[in-house]
């Protein structure tokens, strides 16, 4: 647990950091897509709302897409996402992703196995092009057990400030959370490559969750004014996707 004054603290200094390599990004020309995906009240909103807080709302946008149109269920899957991928100097964050399908659509029937499958077969060769044509791709899952989902679902309840969150798929996402966790580790097995790995973040620690995505973010984002020794982050919170990570019980069940 941090104390909420060395959280405050720590979280300037690296949002400092933050800024130094978005001026990269737009001086280079980067294009820069950050996924963040987990369960539900995994910490996505929080954690996204730290990073980018200070930086230029010019060339920083957060995509967070609602149900797909009649259009959208009629289109290639990818498509609705493409206009939202980042141009040169741009850093864009999603909220969700394609990766809805491996996830919830997947778990509440709102695809078929057909459909699912065939976005498992899709994503790396898609993923990878995009990255062939100069994008950055980092992808976060951040990962909370089963207690701590159901006390932040109970707080959504209660919180005036927290009802736009609540949907009607929180109602079973504690009912199938075995479903969920099965999913999960089917598609960080199946969709992280070299070129495109899944970073998991052990996430039941808010201040510690934001902290450590933003640290291991400066250090992917490669920019030589940063300061290295701020931009590391705990590897027993953040660390790449390995199948043995699994086997070794470093992911919710």
């Amino acid at each position: 647990m941090t104390g909420r004054a060395e959280y405050k603290a720590s979280l300037r200094e690296l949002q400092i950091e933050l800024v130094k390599v978005q001026r990269h990004v737009i001086k280079h020309g980067h294009k820069v897509l950050v996924v963040f995906e987990g369960r539900d009240a995994s910490g996505k909103d929080g954690t996204i709302k730290r990073v980018v807080e200070h930086l230029s709302p010019r060339e920083t946008r957060v995509v967070a897409l609602g149900k797909p149109s009649d259009r959208d269920t009629a289109s290639w899957y990818f498509q609705r996402y493409v206009q939202f991928l980042p141009a040169a100097q741009e850093l864009v964050l999603f909220n969700r992703s394609w990766y809805n399908r491996a996830g919830v659509e997947q778990v509440m029937g709102f695809c078929t196995e057909q459909e699912y499958e065939r976005f498992l077969e899709d994503v790396l060769p898609f993923e990878h092009m995009l990255i062939g044509a100069g994008l950055q791709i980092i992808k976060y899952y951040l990962d909370i057990s089963k207690k701590q989902q159901k006390r932040r679902l109970r707080e959504r309840r209660v919180d005036p400030l927290k009802q736009w969150k609540i949907s009607p798929v929180d109602k079973v996402a504690l009912k199938r959370f075995d479903k969920y966790t099965e999913a999960r580790d089917r598609m960080l097995k199946r969709t992280s490559s070299p070129l495109s790995p899944w970073i998991v973040v052990r996430a039941n620690d808010k201040r510690v969750t934001r902290l450590n995505v933003i640290r291991d973010l400066v250090a992917r984002l490669a920019c030589p004014e940063t300061d290295k020794h701020v931009a590391v982050p705990d590897l027993d919170i953040v660390f790449p996707y390995d199948e043995a990570h699994a086997k070794a019980g470093l992911l919710a069940t």
